[in-house]
């Protein structure tokens, strides 16, 4: 499974690239087309699909464009089969800071997020 957690960090790694870019298209390469982004909002709980949380990136000011500082890293790594893992990262855009918990699936021998469950916290 040493392979296998090689190619999840690589598709986490891409992950981090196209939200620090902005870059859509890198992001989509690395989330199935029926994922879905889930989250709390005053109170409630929020759930995008992939293209609409795409749809808001594209819309955005990239935090690299911005010159804003990069933080990205893996803080949990757990695959409880060759062909499930848990990624739990921490990344920003400032002054949003995420704590984003990624559920990964292969299929077709590659490796994409199904499921992003994320925590924002705002600094100023």
């Amino acid at each position: 499974m040493s392979t296998d957690r090689a190619a999840v960090e690589k598709a986490v790694q891409t992950y981090f690239d196209g939200l620090y870019e902005g870059d859509a298209d890198k992001l989509a390469s690395v989330f199935h087309p029926t994922s879905e982004l889930t989250f709390e909002q005053d109170g409630k709980l929020v759930v995008w699909t992939r293209d609409q949380w795409l749809d808001n990136v594209r819309k955005r000011e990239s935090a690299k464009s911005k010159g804003s500082p990069r933080d990205d890293a893996i803080l949990l790594f757990d695959q409880s089969g060759p062909n499930t893992a848990f990624v739990k990262v921490k990344c920003q855009l400032p002054p949003l800071y995420f704590t984003d918990y990624l559920a990964l699936i292969k299929a077709d021998g590659q490796w994409k997020v199904a499921q992003k469950l994320f925590a924002t916290v705002v600094k100023k």
